[in-house]
């Protein structure tokens, strides 16, 4: 079961946190991060990805301005090992009012299945090492990885409320965090979320760095200290709490006649008339996928027995029917963004799938199987510089 740890988390010292925080790093184009570090010089933007140096100099660069954020007082230390209580509040795409809440703390790092933490998909290559030098040179945790603990009644245990730190409501989001000192109530935390697996739901990547780091210092000093658990928000898998959205994916290096055959294979195509609002609602209903095409949109209905012996996922389904053809696949959130990529020809088609429901999710963790890749889009993205962990 997993080591669930507080630490004493660094904060900025001021709770207007408007211009400080940010979403994460991976959803933020260069004209976010222009606007982002234009905020505030101590906008989290500046060492979560900094770009006033070049090159490997550029890791160098942050950790000097994280330094020098602490030595200037803008970001202090809990005096004591801390949770982070964390909530957000938000309508979701369905009119849905959701309320999540999780908990900011050191989760143990391991191999996967090894230290009760899982993954739900498999995880596509990166081959830049960026994360990986950012927190060698920052010596720290940066943005949480989200991860979905199995252990019923964690919500219960976090719904008590905890110190005000900030609060700040962002795309009509309202994120708040709060801080919990009582050592009965961390301990209380610390137990529920050893009690069941703790499923990766968003940061594969993140986790996977943590992983590189332990590796490495239990390699130099034989203890990997701090590096042995890494910043992961933890919230309970229930249905009424999480927003799970579609990942689509974008097809390229195949000719586009020779993709429609293939999906042929295993699907019915009709006419679907125009890409809008109601596309995704109407796949649902239909129980169909959706192929974008130049000059052509059209529903994908799923043949009689050709997926009997493959998972019920679109992105299982669509792997199938596609593995002896050669292609690469992107993927990309947001109808919008997929229509444009066709009809800029940065990819010769795409399909649009629908969400992955949350039981789904919790029965495919239960039999110890994983999701295609970028099957699931959880929503809203927890936002960066709330809370940094030292691994000093």
């Amino acid at each position: 079961m997993p080591r669930f740890m507080p630490f004493r988390a660094l904060r900025y010292r001021s709770d207007e946190i408007d211009d400080l925080i940010a979403p994460p790093y991976d959803v933020l184009s260069d004209a976010d991060l222009d606007e982002l570090g234009a905020r505030s010089e101590h906008n989290i933007t500046h060492v979560d990805v900094p770009r006033e140096a070049q090159g490997p100099d550029r890791y160098q660069h942050a950790a000097a301005t994280l330094r020098t954020w602490i030595d200037d007082g803008v970001m202090v230390d809990d005096d004591e090992p801390t949770y982070t209580l964390y909530r957000m509040r938000f309508t979701d795409a369905s009119g849905a009012e959701r309320d999540i809440v999780g908990v900011l703390g050191g989760l143990e790092v391991g191999p996967y299945g090894e230290c009760g933490v899982l993954p739900h998909e498999r995880i596509t290559p990166k081959a830049s090492t960026d994360r990986l030098d950012l927190t060698r040179a920052t010596d720290a945790n940066l943005s949480p990885v989200w991860g979905l603990s199995l252990a019923g009644g964690l919500t219960d245990v976090l719904a008590e409320p905890g110190e005000p730190v900030a609060s700040v409501t962002i795309d009509g989001v309202e994120h708040t965090v709060e801080r919990v000192t009582d050592p009965q109530r961390i301990a209380a935390i610390s137990a529920k979320v050893a009690t069941d697996d703790v499923l990766i739901a968003d940061g594969h990547h993140r986790y996977g760095v943590a992983q590189a780091v332990r590796e490495e210092r239990r390699a130099a000093s034989g203890d990997a200290g701090a590096a042995e658990e890494t910043l992961v928000f933890v919230s309970e898998l229930v249905e009424e709490q999480l927003s799970v959205e579609a990942i689509h994916r974008l097809y390229r290096s195949i000719d586009v006649d020779e993709l429609v055959s293939a999906l042929d294979v295993g699907f019915e195509r009709s006419d679907a008339g125009d890409l809008d609002d109601t596309t995704l609602a109407q796949m649902n209903e239909r129980g169909a996928l959706c192929l974008i095409r130049p000059n052509a949109i059209e529903w994908l209905t799923p043949r009689r027995g050709v997926f009997d012996e493959v998972r019920s996922l679109d992105g299982a389904w669509l792997e199938h029917v596609l593995a002896d053809v050669p292609h690469e696949v992107d993927y990309q959130h947001g109808v919008d963004r997929v229509r444009d990529a066709v009809d800029t020809g940065s990819a010769v088609a795409a399909v649009l799938i629908r969400p992955v429901s949350v039981a789904e999710i919790e029965r495919t963790a239960r039999e110890g199987v994983v999701m295609p890749p970028k099957s699931t889009f959880f929503t809203p993205k927890l936002l960066t510089g709330l809370v940094i962990r030292s691994l000093a």
